[in-house]
Formats: structure tokens, sequence, C-alpha cells
């Protein structure tokens, strides 16, 4: 009887032509219709029941395992895309301007496919399968529309797993870590209201502009200043808009950026002084600024059982020493926490070949870990559908 390894070796190369056309026609947030269709008639010609529109634009799908009664175990993997501007010049490049798989979404999407047709194949499980393709994992509150619309009343799961490449190295190294794996993340926008003029005569205007360098150069005190150094955090201006003219001073600035927090009494200490400091700055300029923080992810915190399933899984499949059982936490955030939140689960690390950081530009995914992603998300249905 054939191994799962050698079952699946038969059709990577069809997951790698699948990997690769989703990489060439990325969409962002929940606008993901050609993706969102292209995984449902995927799913449905391996013979799994598919339902639309979880979420406005996910998909699920569910199967029975051919060895009776069990329990239900959800598998996750994200339908969108970023807007940045593809720069790798691959043949299977992104054919969409501005927008592109810079975070391997489309691999993940690929080895969650290929999960699903070997469990499809063989029925070599008990209980039930739940495959979840999010929209809007980027920011936008995917998870969180997809729990709205009564995700796990729809499809009740006892387990949920999910895992990120990570393009840091070595492949086939599986990370992942009990408790608090990935930050909370908040987004601000502030708006300051100045008074435009002639940018020769800068004495009838109230700068804007001016206001928005104070700002952006004093917020990223606020860490080192305000936190305890041992809760970590990060404050990070991204976005500085204003004006569009050499010879004129515009009335407004916005400045925008996030927050990454483990701890709530430093994600409340950051959003308090943030708002202080804007205000402080803009009055000393005659300038007014309002603060808007919004809340859009929350901490990931891995289960210990089933992070140390998912630990014994791995090292049994790969080996000890390619599993990093206690890897460190990481300031980037996941979605992936809010339905971690209502379902046991855990979310890991899987190695790629190193090179060019996630919302990079010149990131590309790598082909060759597909077959150990779908073997990892395979087995954990298989061993934890039977779990006591």
């Amino acid at each position: 009887m054939p191994t799962a390894q050698t079952i699946i070796a038969g059709y990577v190369d069809d997951l790698i032509r699948i990997r690769r056309e989703l990489h060439q026609h990325p969409e962002v947030g929940f606008e993901v219709p050609h993706t969102a269709e292209f995984v449902a008639r995927q799913l449905e010609s391996f013979g799994i029941a598919v339902t639309r529109g979880i979420g406005k634009t996910g998909v699920v799908g569910t199967i029975s395992g051919d060895k009776g009664p069990g329990r239900s175990i959800g598998l996750r993997a994200e339908l969108d895309a970023l807007p940045i501007e593809e720069a790798t010049n691959l043949p299977y490049r992104s054919k969409t301007p501005g927008f592109s798989h810079a975070c391997g979404h489309d691999g993940h999407m690929a080895m969650l496919l290929g999960a699903a047709r070997y469990l499809a194949e063989t029925r070599d499980f008990a209980g039930t399968a739940t495959f979840i393709f999010q929209p809007a994992e980027e920011g936008q509150g995917g998870a969180r529309a997809m729990l709205a619309d009564g995700l796990f009343d729809r499809f009740p799961c006892d387990e949920i797993y999910a895992l990120h490449n990570d393009p840091g190295g070595p492949r086939g190294r599986i990370r992942l870590r009990s408790g608090a794996t990935s930050a909370a993340a908040d987004f601000f926008d502030i708006a300051i209201q100045g008074r435009g003029a002639h940018a020769a005569q800068p004495h009838q205007a109230v700068d804007p502009v001016a206001v928005a360098v104070a700002i952006a150069q004093s917020l990223p005190t606020i860490v080192g200043s305000n936190v305890d150094p041992l809760h970590p955090a990060v404050l990070c201006v991204t976005r500085i808009e204003a004006g569009n003219s050499y010879n004129v001073i515009p009335d407004q600035a916005v400045l925008s950026g996030t927050i990454r927090t483990f701890d709530t009494q430093a994600r409340n200490i950051v959003a308090s002084r943030l708002r202080e400091i804007c205000a402080g700055i803009a009055g000393a300029y005659n300038a007014t600024a309002e603060a808007k923080i919004r809340d859009v992810f929350s901490v990931l915190e891995n289960w210990p059982e089933q992070t140390a399933a998912a630990t014994a899984i791995a090292a049994d499949l790969f080996g000890t020493d390619n599993v990093d059982p206690d890897t460190p936490p990481r300031l980037t955030s996941e979605d992936f926490a809010d339905m971690l939140a209502v379902v046991p689960g855990s979310y890991f690390f899987l190695g790629q070949q190193a090179g060019p950081a996630l919302h990079n530009a010149g990131y590309n995914f790598d082909d060759e870990i597909i077959p150990m992603g779908v073997r990892l998300l395979a087995s954990l249905v298989q061993r934890r559908s039977t779990a006591a």
C-alpha cells in the first residue's frame, strides 16, 4: 500500500501549478471572487462539499472519513494578497498591477488544497475534516467576519490548525510555541488640521506638515520611555500624506501606522501616550490632531495540548531535529488569533529557502515546501480526529 508521502508526491506538480495560477491573479481584502471560486471548484473536483460566501467571500469545505465517528478538525488558509507591486520578474509573476502574493498565501492555499485532496481520496481518518479558506487576513478582519457569520456554529470544530511559511529558513524547519505567539496589532490614523497659505508666506499658515514631522519623530519614543522593557512593543509610523503642490502649505496632513504589543497594559499605555503626544505637539503649533486607533489583531495564543500534539506529529514526520518547540514570539500579527480564541488549536511556521522577507516586493514562495505542508496538515486531521 502506498504511503502518504508517495501519494502526495504523485500530485505535487499539480499543486505547484495551482500555486502559480493563484500567484498570477492576486486579489486583496474581501474582494477575492476569482480566488474564492478557483478554490471552491478545486475542492468540488475532489468530491468535497463546499459552502461559499462565509464572512462575505470565505469558502468552507467539509468531508467525513471512513474510520467511523470521531472529532472535527479544522484547517485554515488565507485567500488574500497584498497591495504591493511585485518585483520578481518570475515567469508566473502577478498579472494584476499593484497586487501580489508577497506573503505566501498562494502557497498556503496550495498546501491546504493538497491536504484536502489527499484526505478526500483516502478517507483515512475518523470524524470530519473542515477546510477553511479565509478572506481579508491582511488587516481587514476576515477571521472576525467569518466568525460573525457563524463559522463554528455552522461548521463545528473540536480543534483548528494553520501554518505560515517562514522565509527566514531553513527549508523544512517547523517552529511553534505554546502560549503567546504573535502580537496584537492596532492601526492608527492621525488627522492634523492646520491652516493653509502660500508657501512664500508661511507666517500666514499653521503648517500641518511641520506638525506631522514633529509627531512622527516623537511617537517612536513612547515605547522606550513608557513601556516595561520586559514587555515587547513596537510603534511604527508607516505613512505621511499632505499637500499636492510645491508652493502651497496645505490645510491638513495625515499620519498612519501600527502598534504591536503582547500585553494589555502596554497596549493601553502606548495608545494613551500617542493621543497625549499628538494633542500636545499639535497644540504647540496652534494646530489640532485627532488620533483614531483601531483594534485589528488580537494576541495569538496557541493552546498547550494542541501545540504539544502538533509538535509530536511534526517530529514524527520530519525528525525532532527539524522541529523547534519553543520558538520566540513574533511581533508580526495574525488574525487566526480570533479563531483560536474560540476553538482550541495551534499555529506554526514552516521554514522555506531563505530569501526576501514577507511583505517585500521581491518575496517568492518556495514550492519545495508544499509536500511538507500537505503531509503535516493531513496528518493533523488523521491523528487528532481520534484524540481522547
